[in-house]
């Protein structure tokens, strides 16, 4: 993406962006938000024509806040008030001093920098701002006249190609995006009820880490926290689905009886309040604390702010963003230590079909994927980021149109990423053999992230990386960023490490079955229901061959046949069946000897692994039952059968030798 020129204006007409014009391609890619049923009825104005005086900021920074209007982007006017907090992060967003309405050099355009696949990016707009009877349709702040959010709003949606692109998003990304750190996504909920057996589950619903806000108390101060809901709670009726809001501030509380309680005062975008716990302004909580306290901190709610107890923000809402600090010295500050990572590193990579998309560690070929190494000089804290670019289509200078032009879901705009590292005592080493090993850090699994973060404290060494996708074959650009407290070196693996030799002394034989699951028959989900017996099911025998080297000696890839945009979550088990049972038997009281898992949302899984002789049958399910598609089954097994040995060598012609057989008498 390059970055835009200040833009010129002569004589004294004010700047009219022709890259991103007072029209409904700025507002609408494809129509599929409810802001869809404003076609016809916005107009554009300057700041001068909505009020009399307009500023950029106002007097009272409290009424500088965002509030959201009809667009759905809560996720990015959370991301805004942390900029309220910290004057320098700002002044990198929105550089200072540019002049403004009175000012005799104002020329109707504005200047700001969005941090954007590892570097600051300028975007240029003009003021002509989307209004419906003259006032602001989209995010302004609580005062009328102060005009910076509305403004960055634009510029945000010039960057992705329209104001409709930010109809829903993730606080994680605008928080980078703003400004140029990181930021991780928690769980506030009860893992203790959960089932203990997940092995299946989708990979984009995968279990975060729970949140300790112990963890947070060195940095309470400086870090950004949002908090969200995927469902409308019990006291927060109002909130409807995936609904961002800003933790302000949280502080421990004595109460009467001697006592301490968690007090968190939370800030709604929307504007108004939209709680009714116990802390509301005349709620029961009150009274358990000292009067003088309690009117000192209800005196600090400002429009579109409540405060809730941590047992009550633990129940209402799903998830936390916490964003890292940042010094004024551009440095992250870790969220574990406090810690000041005073050394960053960062380099691009691609994961291209055919070269270097390998895929998951169930894949022959992950090996093939991109491979960094990251030296540690000495002991220190260290956070490793593996980022996605957004799989975006370039039509013009900022108009960005993804691959897929259907609705508008995270699986289509992102791969399922992971990244794995492992620790090797030299720079010389089998690959083959370290693979097979645990790695000793990795993230959780493959997830729909356009982000994933590894954390800890490493002992001097060498530290190889290897990110990959869930999918082999699947094309993405990333980026790999390391933060340390310590001197570190990041570098790419130019050339592949030593690896074990291909094995000649065998073939593959290849069996394809076809099948299909069947609403109400044989769609019978994963292995959480009952009903996942009901599935298709394929049996199979691996022979007793003593002379078949030890290693691989299986593949098997699951196929669907739906398109790329319809896709549901698959994944299979293989099942030894006891000597001596029929091969359609299911032994359903025995768990798999080897499973291709979580479901995934994509076309192919597959798995290699090693099977001792005998007899196996595969059962390949969608996710949830009754998910009606055809599919494939491809069982690739290795058979005994000697193959010649020649002497080719690469450059050189292959001698032939004739050998003659002679018939004894």
């Amino acid at each position: 993406m390059k970055e835009e020129s200040r833009p010129e204006c002569g004589g004294e007409g004010l700047f009219e962006d022709q890259h991103f014009p007072p029209e409904d391609t700025s507002l609408f890619c494809d129509r599929s938000t409810p802001i869809a049923k404003l076609q016809g009825y916005v107009t554009w104005c300057r700041p001068q024509e909505i009020c009399q005086s307009p500023a950029l900021f106002p007097d009272n920074i409290n009424q500088a806040h965002a509030k959201q209007g009809l667009l759905g982007d809560c996720w990015f006017l959370c991301a805004c008030s942390f900029l309220l907090k910290n004057k320098h992060l700002l002044n990198k967003v929105f550089p200072p001093d540019q002049p403004q309405w009175g000012d005799s050099r104002y020329r109707g355009s504005f200047q700001f920098s969005f941090w954007q696949q590892g570097r600051w990016t300028d975007v240029a707009i003009d003021d002509r701002l989307p209004c419906i009877n003259s006032t602001l349709c989209f995010a302004r702040c609580h005062t009328p006249t102060a005009f910076w959010v509305a403004l960055l709003e634009k510029a945000y949606a010039k960057l992705h190609g329209s104001y409709e692109r930010l109809w829903a998003g993730q606080v994680s990304e605008s928080l980078v995006d703003l400004t140029g750190g990181l930021a991780e996504r928690w769980s506030l909920g009860d893992f203790e009820s959960e089932p203990e057996q997940r092995p299946e589950q989708d990979s984009d619903q995968v279990r975060r880490r729970k949140l300790d806000l112990n963890l947070l108390y060195p940095v309470k101060e400086e870090c950004a926290i949002s908090c969200s809901t995927h469902s409308s709670p019990g006291g927060a009726s109002e909130l409807g689905q995936y609904h961002a809001l800003t933790v302000m501030e949280w502080l421990d509380v004595k109460t009467v009886s001697g006592s301490e309680v968690l007090l968190l005062r939370i800030r709604n975008p929307w504007g108004r309040c939209c709680w009714g716990g116990a802390w509301i302004e005349s709620g029961p909580g009150w009274s358990s604390i000292n009067p003088v306290s309690a009117l000192e901190l209800q005196s600090r709610v400002a429009e579109g702010e409540f405060w809730l107890d941590e047992t009550e923000f633990l129940s209402q809402f799903d998830d936390v963003t916490v964003g890292y600090p940042i010094s004024e010295d551009g440095h992250l500050k870790s969220i574990y230590t406090g810690n000041l990572l005073t050394h960053h590193h960062q380099l691009a990579g691609r994961w291209m079909k055919g070269h270097s998309a390998g895929g998951s560690r169930n894949s022959s070929s992950y090996s093939s994927n991109p491979k960094f190494w990251l030296k540690v000089c000495e002991r220190g804290e260290v956070l490793i980021s593996l980022l996605q670019h957004r799989k975006w289509r370039h039509t013009e200078q900022y108009a960005q149109t993804p691959q897929e032009e259907s609705e508008n879901t995270k699986h289509q705009h992102y791969q399922a990423i992971a990244l794995h590292m492992w620790k090797v005592e030299k720079k010389r080493f089998n690959l083959s053999r370290m693979l097979n090993k645990p790695p000793c850090a990795s993230s959780h699994c493959h997830a729909y992230e356009r982000e994933v973060v590894l954390h800890g404290q490493l002992e001097p060494g060498y530290f190889l990386l290897i990110p990959s996708t869930y999918q082999p074959g699947a094309e993405a650009r990333f980026l790999i960023r390391v933060f340390s407290s310590s001197s570190i070196s990041l570098s790419a693996l130019k050339s592949p490490a030593p690896s074990l030799p291909l094995t000649t002394d065998g073939e593959w034989e290849t069996l394809y079955f076809r099948g299909s699951w069947v609403e109400g028959r044989t769609a019978g989900g994963s292995r959480n229901f009952l009903s996942h017996w009901q599935n298709p099911c394929f049996p199979f025998t691996v022979c007793d061959e003593s002379t078949v080297t030890l290693g691989v000696n299986v593949r098997i890839t699951l196929h669907q046949s739906r398109p790329d945009t319809d896709l549901h979550p698959i994944g299979f088990h293989i099942y030894k069946i006891p000597q001596g049972e029929p091969e359609q038997t299911l032994p359903r009281d025995q768990d798999p000897v080897a499973s291709c898992v979580p479901h995934c949302f994509t076309q192919d899984v597959s798995l290699t692994c090693r099977l001792s002789p005998g007899a196996y049958t595969i059962v390949p399910s969608t996710y949830q039952p009754d998910c009606s598609a055809d599919f494939t089954l491809s069982l690739a097994r290795r058979i005994h059968r000697k193959v010649v040995k020649s002497q080719e060598r690469l450059g050189r012609a292959i001698q032939e030798i004739s050998h003659i057989s002679v018939m004894q008498s």
